[in-house]
């Protein structure tokens, strides 16, 4: 019997017991100084795990047993590509309808508990570490069968057809599976584990994992078109945002419009990682209406 979705949440930690970060929810100490780390400025913003709390978490049509926090989407004169949740399902939460846009694909990244992912006649265990592409147009539908809360990422992106019109097919797989790539010159100290192949045009956005060992770094300013969305997964780091050094931890979320010079440092004592969202594999549009 399918356990009741109508159970309160729980706070959390905003680490998950397999390392991956999630938002805490629950309220700080009423007493606690409002004056906090959140920053949002024309060229980035920052949402601190501290920020994704009970009161900023929304209800989506067609789910139940949920909350998710939205943490971007498209907005003028900002990021413009794609909008990024982290969903939280009940015990028997979840949808048989997730998706409102029939351009729209998604990512799906789990970091605590356990989630059932049908895709078509397909399902599929989704464990923390498990990743999901879903092209437009695929149905599918998640549930938490479990008795302990379900968090995932869900990153949405409009799909902008190639010279192939077919998006490609779904996939699933766990990240210990997907290799990681040491960068040149620094294979000891940054390594990236990319979920899509980037030889394949197919694709119009990626999602990456990012190693940063401690002490290792990014070198020079990436300035360049893509957008970004980054949450860290593990560890700490000072990132360089446009002219700003910025501390940022375990569930901290960052916000890139397209050119914001962009460079980190690893902190701490152990892997600084995070899950990277970028725009990818196509001509720029000419005009704002054709976005």
């Amino acid at each position: 019997m399918m356990p009741d979705p109508s159970t309160v949440f729980a706070p959390a930690s905003a680490i998950a017991p397999d390392g991956y970060a999630f938002p805490p929810g629950g309220m700080p100490d009423p007493s606690a100084d409002p004056v906090g780390t959140a920053v949002f400025t024309p060229s980035y913003a920052v949402l601190p795990a501290d920020t994704q709390r009970d009161i900023v978490s929304s209800m989506l049509p067609g789910w139940i047993g949920h909350r998710a926090w939205i943490l971007a989407r498209p907005m003028t004169g900002f990021a413009e590509t794609f909008a990024q949740y982290a969903v939280e399902l009940k015990p028997g939460g979840g949808s048989a309808t997730p998706e409102p846009d029939p351009s729209a694909q998604a990512a799906l990244f789990v970091a605590k508990g356990m989630a059932r992912l049908v895709i078509g006649a397909e399902t599929h265990m989704l464990t923390p570490g498990s990743f999901a592409y879903l092209p437009p147009g695929a149905p599918w539908e998640i549930w938490n069968d479990g008795e302990a809360l379900c968090g995932f990422h869900w990153i949405r992106k409009r799909f902008i057809p190639g010279m192939e019109p077919t998006p490609p097919a779904p996939f699933v797989v766990h990240e210990r599976d997907v290799p990681r790539t040491g960068m040149p010159g620094a294979e000891d100290s940054w390594a990236t584990q990319r979920f899509f192949d980037p030889m394949d045009l197919g694709y119009d956005f990626h999602i990456t994992i990012v190693n940063l060992q401690p002490g290792g770094r990014i070198p020079f300013a990436e300035t360049h078109v893509m957008e970004h969305g980054l949450y860290v997964l593990q560890g700490t780091g000072r990132y360089l945002l446009n002219t700003d050094w910025v501390d940022v931890g375990p569930g901290d979320f960052m916000w890139l419009r397209a050119f914001c010079p962009q460079a980190c440092i690893a902190t701490g004592d152990q892997t600084f990682r995070y899950m990277l969202y970028k725009d990818v594999n196509r001509h720029p549009a000419l005009s704002l209406g054709a976005l």
